[in-house]
């Protein structure tokens, strides 16, 4: 196709017209897709099935002799913490390993810092005048959903392919009412960027204004990988000790997208007296987390070994996907001019641009092709993309055949959008 800034206005009509025709036939197809969260597939949770029979009848004491069927253990197995250890960047005694959810873990830190205040702080946030946050964007709309909930106002920050945009990080941070920044550091969410060295040093180091400024480093695609190819992500912890803030990270994982998703394990790690002082506000709320679950974790993963042989499994079914989705948008969309995309090394979602005011017509396109996708807007914070240009794509729950029709939807509805656009000038 022509590119659509090269067409005058007939052309750009008669384009519309042929798209349209095509749109048509693909609502004749009475497809039912969808691509809105990125949930693992059935087949890869069938990777972690053995863990449904484990750990077996009698099975219930740890490497220190602990009944995993009993009270205790805020912390969490030991075997587990030393396990995730390499993964974590941390020693097992600076690690916590809780329940299901990362998520929850983020919730119960900001909600302890609200109510208790952080080491080094001098008050509760929630005594504080304003607190903000740094959000880089495009980024995760859980994270904004989780300000939002907590009256927290939302500072966005621009993403480069080396990370969030130093330069307006450095210069926000100096206000003392932003206590905290959100961070998917290696294959971000939703763009896949991987932080630089110097990135990650710059946001360890820098002077911010609030003596109890946090890192919520969220890595949860440490281990996600879609090539052969491992980056390099400098050691928050090691950098933030080394420039004298280290308690500013909190460093969080989980095993959703590794094992089970709905039963795994997630994961804080920090400084020591960021521990002492985790444990000692999660020890009011829980006598323990499922350590039974832990234990069974540990018997199926054995070791590090045995982790990245799981991840290699995830791998297989996955990249097959994604490499789909971008093979139909440099098919049907390369060199129109319509679109931009990514197209990533690991994580589990591809970031679609469209020109300016374009994505939520996308979005409502495709809905009438029967393909739902993630809003227009959720990776902004509040749900609003001053723009309306990006897209987060999902591929990972769909089937291979699915992911590919969807695909094509996508790519459809997006000329669509495009050529309307260019022709309203």
């Amino acid at each position: 196709m022509t590119p659509l800034s090269e067409q005058n206005p007939e052309a750009l009509h008669a384009t519309l017209g042929d798209l349209q025709s095509r749109y048509a036939e693909l609502q004749a197809r009475g497809l039912k897709l969808d691509m809105t969260r990125g949930k693992p597939a059935p087949d890869q949770l069938d990777l972690s099935d053995d863990l449904l029979t484990m750990p077996g009848n009698r099975d219930h004491f740890t490497e220190s002799r602990e009944d995993a069927r009993n009270y205790g253990g805020v912390q969490g197995l030991a075997e587990l913490r030393t396990l995730f250890s390499g993964v974590l960047g941390a020693p097992p005694a600076q690690i916590v390993a809780g329940n299901n959810s990362s998520l929850a873990l983020m919730h119960d830190c900001l909600a302890y810092a609200l109510l208790k205040g952080v080491p080094g702080g001098a008050r509760p946030w929630s005594r504080e005048e304003t607190v903000r946050f740094l959000c880089p964007v495009p980024g995760y709309d859980r994270h904004f959903a989780l300000c939002e909930t907590y009256g927290i106002e939302m500072l966005s920050v621009p993403m480069t392919p080396d990370g969030p945009d130093m330069a307006v990080v450095e210069d926000l941070v100096r206000d003392p009412s932003v206590k905290g920044m959100w961070c998917v550091p290696q294959y971000s969410n939703p763009g896949g960027e991987t932080y630089s060295d110097d990135t990650v040093r710059r946001l360890a180091a820098m002077e911010a204004g609030a003596p109890d400024f946090r890192l919520f480093w969220d890595n949860a695609y440490a281990l996600h990988h879609l090539t052969e190819r491992r980056p390099h992500l400098v050691n928050v912890l090691e950098a933030a000790a080394e420039a004298g803030h280290p308690d500013r990270p909190f460093v969080f994982a989980s095993t959703s997208k590794v094992t089970l998703a709905g039963a795994g394990v997630a994961f804080l790690a920090g400084s020591p007296d960021t521990i002492r002082w985790y444990l000692g506000c999660a020890g009011k709320r829980s006598i323990g987390p499922d350590k039974l679950n832990q234990l069974r974790h540990a018997r199926f993963l054995r070791d590090e070994a045995g982790l990245l042989r799981l991840m290699d499994g995830h791998r297989q079914r996955l990249a097959p996907k994604f490499t789909a989705v971008t093979r139909i948008l440099d098919r049907d969309l390369g060199g129109t001019g319509a679109a931009r995309w990514t197209d990533p090394e690991g994580g589990y979602f591809i970031l679609l641009e469209t020109p300016e005011g374009c994505a939520s017509r996308v979005v409502e396109l495709a809905a009438g092709c029967g393909l739902a996708m993630t809003p227009a807007g959720a990776t902004h914070p509040y749900g609003r993309d001053p723009h309306d240009r990006i897209l987060r794509l999902a591929p990972s729950y769909p089937s291979l055949a699915e992911v590919e029709a969807a695909a094509e939807v996508i790519a459809l509805c997006t000329l669509i959008a495009a050529t309307e656009a260019r022709l309203r000038g």
